[in-house]
């Protein structure tokens, strides 16, 4: 007789209800003929990394993580490369792996869908920049005006009002400065624009719902990269509509599309990394590792 499968639960205990989140997995994964799971928490000096190894370690069947995009990203990270599956559950506020992998919101629907569903996989991202050491997301990376918006939406805010947090914060920030930046996809010649932001993206939609890459998938092996750069206030509205409506034409949204892509700012600017802003740079070097993490899917 085999023995039973063995899941580990990795979960950022400050972003996810402590005791009915565990006796839901518990009860789920009982259900599922799983044995006791091993149930790990992140902490303040450790994101998830840990961990993440020592699940590796145990060789469990498969992680499930919760706790926001910061503890996703990190665990992903560290799963890429192996045959492990990472089962994303809601936590936290902008979700945006689950909501791009289609897994839902509701915790006991989430667990059901994806126990009871299949195995992709997917691209992760090896990104890295000054003062960045190297690392890797799955959803995106940015810099200029959507770092400021991630800095400006913070967490007592996200927890009264959710992914509404952005929105606010977004209008605090529709006149964040232009920076000049350089843009290098693949070996294409350079591309030099003023922009208030760039965001590279391995995934279609990001906070508040926005298709920023209306043509991405996780797993074409392929990312992607934005440029928003309205002129004036009152050109917010049209990119707007630009983002929202594929077929709508707008010059001041610009996007390209490789497997490697390099943007390098003329000043110091803040940047983030799938949702968490880190330290301030002038570049980011990112490069798509192709199907590189299993992830359980709906």
């Amino acid at each position: 007789m085999s023995p039973a499968r063995r899941a580990a639960v990795i979960v950022n205990p400050v972003k996810v209800e402590g005791d009915a989140f565990r006796r839901a997995v518990e009860t789920a994964l009982a259900e599922r003929g799983y044995a006791d799971p091993l149930w790990l928490e992140t902490t303040e000096d450790d994101a998830g990394v840990g961990m993440a190894r020592q699940a590796i370690d145990e060789q469990v069947d498969l992680v499930l993580v919760a706790g926001g995009d910061g503890t996703v990203r990190v665990v992903c990270a560290e799963l890429a490369g192996t045959a492990i599956p990472a089962a994303v559950l809601p936590g936290g506020t902008g979700n945006l792996l689950a909501r791009n992998l289609g897994i839902s919101l509701e915790l006991d629907v989430a667990l059901h869908e994806l126990l009871d569903g299949s195995e992709q996989r997917i691209d992760s991202v090896l990104i890295e920049g000054d003062q960045l050491p190297g690392d890797r997301f799955v959803v995106m990376a940015g810099l200029g005006l959507d770092a400021a918006i991630i800095e400006d939406a913070p967490d007592d805010l996200k927890k009264r009002v959710g992914w509404a947090a952005y929105v606010v914060s977004t209008l605090k920030n529709l006149n964040h400065p232009f920076v000049n930046v350089e843009i290098v996809v693949d070996d294409q010649p350079p591309v030099r624009r003023r922009a208030r932001t760039v965001v590279i993206g391995n995934v279609g939609t990001l906070q508040a719902n926005i298709p920023l890459f209306p043509d991405a998938t996780p797993d074409d092996g392929r990312i992607d990269v934005v440029v928003l750069a309205p002129r004036r206030i009152s050109h917010w509205p049209r990119l707007a509509l630009g983002l929202v409506i594929k077929s709508w034409r707008e010059r001041h949204v610009e996007r390209f599309t490789g497997k490697r892509i390099q943007v390098r700012a003329d000043r110091v600017v803040g940047r983030e990394l799938d949702g968490d802003a880190i330290a301030e740079g002038t570049s980011l070097v990112a490069e798509v590792d192709p199907s590189a993490l299993v992830v359980r899917v709906p």
